[in-house]
């Protein structure tokens, strides 16, 4: 059960794994792009060109789904970002339970997002767990941690990519230990949990208030989607390959701007704006921008 790409490395290690794959469930096409056409997600597209089975339910916990599933006679069912809550109705089906493929070190950052928030906390490492999953919001028992390092300027892109492949070899490694039967649940300590929140594009803002460094993981840790942004003259001034710098001025004001990056003062420090975007244009670096657009000491952003 999976639906973006970052499912896509475990599920090509079940399929070079020799183990038979009944099914595979992934969410319902979407519209998508400007033209709104249904586009499948990239787990289905993977599927269909192996020969599997593609369920799409909208609704997992639908009696007649959940038959149709538990017709399927799983052992064991694997999950990585799928989109939909398991119902104890699902939960129970396999022998071997459901396992999940979380991208952080639980019981840090449950939730939907773990991978933004880890870099927007300043987290200097973060990594996989393989989860036996439970009702509750990623409080499962944990079966397998593997740990990286949080590259200081990594984007969240960047890091999604390094731990899609991360949770595949910890896949592999949890599903060898299954079948050695040398796995060994543990129990989560709930009173260290944090809470990675859907994004939203608002979590984009940029406060000018905050200190430098601050802001950076903010920048990074949105980049790609849904990208940090501020307002130039009333339009929308999208941000990226930013880096923390010396600078002291009123929050939110251009300090200096040439090739190199347009400094723009914080509440602590100032922040380096490698890369700019205004809407209907493609990202520009600044050097670049600044051949068309002046911003000269003393500009206010926000």
């Amino acid at each position: 059960m999976g639906t973006p790409a970052f499912a896509l490395p475990t599920l090509q290690g079940l399929l070079a794994s020799g183990l038979q794959l009944v099914g595979v469930y992934t969410q319902p096409d979407r519209p998508k792009g400007r033209g709104k056409q249904l586009a499948p997600p990239p787990v289905k597209l993977l599927a269909e060109q192996h020969g599997i089975p593609v369920f799409q339910p909208p609704r997992l916990r639908r009696p007649e789904v959940v038959e149709e599933l538990r017709a399927l006679a799983p052992d064991l069912i694997v999950v990585v970002a799928y989109g939909q809550i398991l119902p104890q109705s699902v939960l129970d089906i396999p022998r071997h339970g459901c396992i999940n493929v979380h991208a952080s070190l639980l019981p840090r950052h449950r939730g939907a997002a773990p991978i933004n928030k880890a870099i927007m906390d300043g987290d200097q490492e973060t990594g996989i767990t393989t989860m036996l999953m439970d009702v509750g919001l990623d409080t499962g028992d944990m079966l397998i941690k593997r740990s990286t390092p949080i590259h200081p300027n990594e984007t969240a892109g960047e890091l999604h990519d390094r731990l899609a492949l991360l949770g595949r070899e910890t896949m592999e490694e949890t599903l060898a230990r299954l079948c050695a039967g040398l796995l060994q649940p543990e129990k989560q300590d709930d009173s260290q949990s944090t809470y990675a929140p859907m994004l939203k594009k608002e979590d984009g803002l940029i406060d000018w208030n905050r200190d430098a460094r601050t802001l950076h993981n903010q920048v990074r840790g949105l980049d790609p989607w849904p990208g940090a942004y501020t307002h130039l003259n009333g339009e929308v001034l999208r941000l990226a390959d930013t880096r923390p710098a010396q600078g002291q001025g009123r929050p939110g004001t251009v300090l200096a701007a040439d090739a190199a990056g347009i400094h723009i003062a914080c509440g602590q420090g100032a922040l380096v704006i490698g890369a700019l975007q205004l809407p209907g244009r493609k990202r520009l670096s600044a050097a670049d921008f600044l051949r068309g657009r002046a911003l000269p000491p003393g500009t206010t952003l926000g």
